[in-house]
Parts: C-alpha cells; sequence; structure tokens
C-alpha cells in the first residue's frame, strides 16, 4: 500500500462574508484508513469536507486529492461522496436509482448489483426510495458513492439519525472498503464514533486541534475519552491564548 497522502490540504482558507470560517488550516489523510472529522456541529467540517471534494470556494491555499488540484475532471470516478441529505431520486427504485447513476458515471453494468450487495440492500432493490427509512435511503446514497469504486470516500455525518444497529453495520462497511485500500473520510459530531477510526481529526472553529491515533490522543491528554479530551484540548488552547 502506498504511503503517500491521499488528501493534502495546505493551507487551506475559505471566507464566508467577512469571516474566515477556515482561516488557516492544514492536514493529511492517509490512504486505505478510516480518518476520523470530529467537533461540534458548525466547526467547520462540511465546508472542509466539501473544499475537498472541490465543490466548496476557497480563498487561499490548496487541496490536491491523489496527485491531483480537488475537483480535477480526472478524479470524478475516484472520489465519492455522501452528503448529509441522502442524494437520490425519491420516485424511483434502489435499483434504477443505482443504474441511472452507474449510467451518468459510465461505470460497468455490474456495478449497481455489487453495491447493492455492499450497503445491504439487496432485499429492498426493487422498492421505491420514498417509502425507504431514513437509514436505507442513507445507504442508497452510499451505494451511487459506491458505483465506480473511488480510492477516497468522504462521508458527512453517515449516521446522524440512525439506530445503534444501523450505525453499527454502517461502521463496519466503512472498515471492511478500508481494509481494500479505500481511504475513508467520516464525519462526525458524535465523540463516541472515534474509537472506530484509525486516525482523529479534531476541528474547533474552523482549525484543528488534534491529528493522531485515538489511543495516543487519550495518552497525550491523560483521559480516557475522546470527548473527554476534546475538552482537555480546548481547554488548553484556551489558558495560551489568554
Amino acid at each position: 500500500m502506498s504511503t503517500r497522502a491521499t488528501v493534502t490540504v495546505n493551507r487551506l482558507r475559505v471566507r464566508r462574508g467577512r469571516r474566515y470560517v477556515i482561516p488557516d488550516l492544514s492536514a493529511e489523510i492517509r490512504p486505505g484508513q478510516i480518518t476520523g472529522l470530529l467537533g461540534p456541529s458548525g466547526c467547520g467540517k462540511t465546508t472542509l469536507m466539501r473544499a475537498i471534494v472541490g465543490v466548496q470556494k476557497t480563498h487561499g491555499g490548496s487541496v490536491e486529492i491523489l496527485g491531483e488540484p480537488a475537483g480535477s475532471p480526472s478524479l470524478r470516478r475516484r472520489v465519492g461522496y455522501v452528503t448529509q441529505a441522502p442524494s437520490v431520486y425519491g420516485d424511483l427504485t434502489v435499483r434504477e436509482n443505482l443504474r441511472f447513476f452507474a449510467a451518468v458515471l459510465g461505470v460497468d453494468r455490474s456495478s449497481p448489483e455489487g453495491a447493492l450487495a455492499t450497503v445491504g440492500l439487496s432485499d429492498v432493490a426493487d422498492d421505491v426510495v420514498a417509502q425507504l427509512s431514513g437509514g436505507q435511503r442513507s445507504r442508497v446514497s452510499l451505494g451511487v458513492a459506491l458505483l465506480s469504486r473511488p480510492d477516497l470516500l468522504i462521508l458527512d455525518e453517515p449516521t446522524v439519525g440512525l439506530d445503534p444497529v444501523l450505525r453499527r453495520q454502517l461502521w463496519s462497511t466503512f472498515a471492511d472498503l478500508a481494509s481494500e485500500g479505500t481511504t475513508v473520510m467520516v464525519s462526525s459530531h458524535v465523540m463516541d464514533e472515534a474509537a472506530r477510526c484509525d486516525r482523529l481529526l479534531l476541528m474547533r472553529d474552523g482549525a484543528l486541534i488534534a491529528d493522531d491515533e485515538p489511543q495516543a490522543l487519550l495518552a497525550q491528554t491523560s483521559t480516557s475519552d475522546v470527548e473527554s479530551a476534546f475538552l482537555a484540548l480546548v481547554e488548553r488552547e484556551t489558558s495560551r491564548g489568554d
């Protein structure tokens, strides 16, 4: 497996109005791992992910994906992106959605069946999406993102509102994808999901306050869980600013 970073963010700046929501952020996302992007709502997680995908207007710095500038046409099939809101057609069946997006992407015709199996929706493949539960609709979106077998999969709070059983199933799927070589980046504001990640990026007010493996982060802060570690790091940053 290559040790070259899948994602390289260098001094990224994003402004909204007169305020910088990301004032100066640098980070690397490593291949074949689950990287968790954690922090409270409104801290800049979605903005950072949009910049990585290449759909966010930026005001400085650079973002490279697999050696190419973010948003490059050559990355179209190599990057999968799942937004917080399901981005599929409610009046089509699950299988029809996957076949439609497979045609748009120009991928193999067998890809929809493989994606259905991966996200565990084969048994409802012929159900209309609008009739599915919220969790199932989220999995349809994930299936669409997997059609091209992307090298990088970006997931923006994919487990929000899901029951514990479905959350566990999704995280198992993410782990399987990472073990097969896919670089997975998952945002969340649920700190207990951090233990499922290989590496953590903790954000606050548009800045990274930590970039480390979960156990190393706990050792560094002498805490027993990521939420306590986050609070300890916030207190440390606050005391430095005083």
